[in-house]
């Protein structure tokens, strides 16, 4: 039984695809770029936004002032358009609701800015569902490196509490793997089950309820 559980946030507890292609595509277009399916995106998300419009830029335009441009760009259109699209995965709003009914305490932490990820996460499960949101900050290395998860459980009162992890992609897997936690693979979301296997997941789940049943013991 886990006391603890940390969740990713795009492609784990929301479906943001949507939302961030809608923003990447809108800055292709504006700068005369070809655009992006939304299975090119599945693949480009997951370790932050300057990475995401990095690997949507064209090689050639990939320049330091390029990728400042574009970045402001993208993170114009979306702080306008980040909930048009985006909604919670069916079951989990029900499964959050059962984790805390078990005194389990949850955090979320992802590569998303800090501000994006909190107006995301207060906006479709409230103020209190979270003992802690963390999105990416200045100076503080994003996921696969296990810093920030580490540094989320010393300060709050997840240390010493056996902690589970949980996302949809190899970024997450493996940012348990080296904070030496336990990991669950969501196949709901971005990634594929193969790619959640081969980063050494130690779960995997298809349906929100059965981290109910890992959690709890149930």
């Amino acid at each position: 039984m886990y006391q603890a559980v940390v969740f990713d946030l795009d492609g784990t507890l929301l479906n943001t695809i949507d939302d961030l292609a809608n923003a990447g595509n809108f800055v292709c277009r504006t700068n005369g770029w070809k655009e992006h399916s939304i299975e090119d995106y599945k693949r480009f998300v997951g370790n932050g936004i300057p990475v995401l419009v990095e690997r949507f830029s064209p090689c050639e335009f990939r320049t330091p002032e390029m990728l400042a441009q574009s970045l402001k760009l993208f993170r114009q259109y979306y702080a306008q358009h980040q909930s048009d699209c985006t909604r919670p995965y069916n079951g989990i709003a029900s499964l959050l609701e059962q984790l805390k009914q078990s005194g389990i305490s949850l955090a979320v932490l992802t590569n998303k800015e800090h501000t994006f990820a909190k107006q995301l996460v207060e906006q479709y499960f409230g103020q209190s569902c979270f003992d802690v949101i963390q999105g990416s900050l200045p100076n503080v290395p994003t996921k696969p490196n296990p810093a920030a998860l580490l540094n989320l459980c010393k300060q709050t009162d997840f240390a010493g509490k056996r902690t589970l992890f949980v996302g949809d992609s190899d970024v997450d897997i493996l940012t348990a793997n080296n904070a030496h936690l336990d990991s669950c693979g969501v196949l709901w979301g971005f990634r594929t089950e193969r790619e959640l296997k081969q980063a050494g997941a130690t779960y995997c789940i298809s349906h929100p309820q059965q981290l109910l049943e890992i959690v709890c013991g149930t």
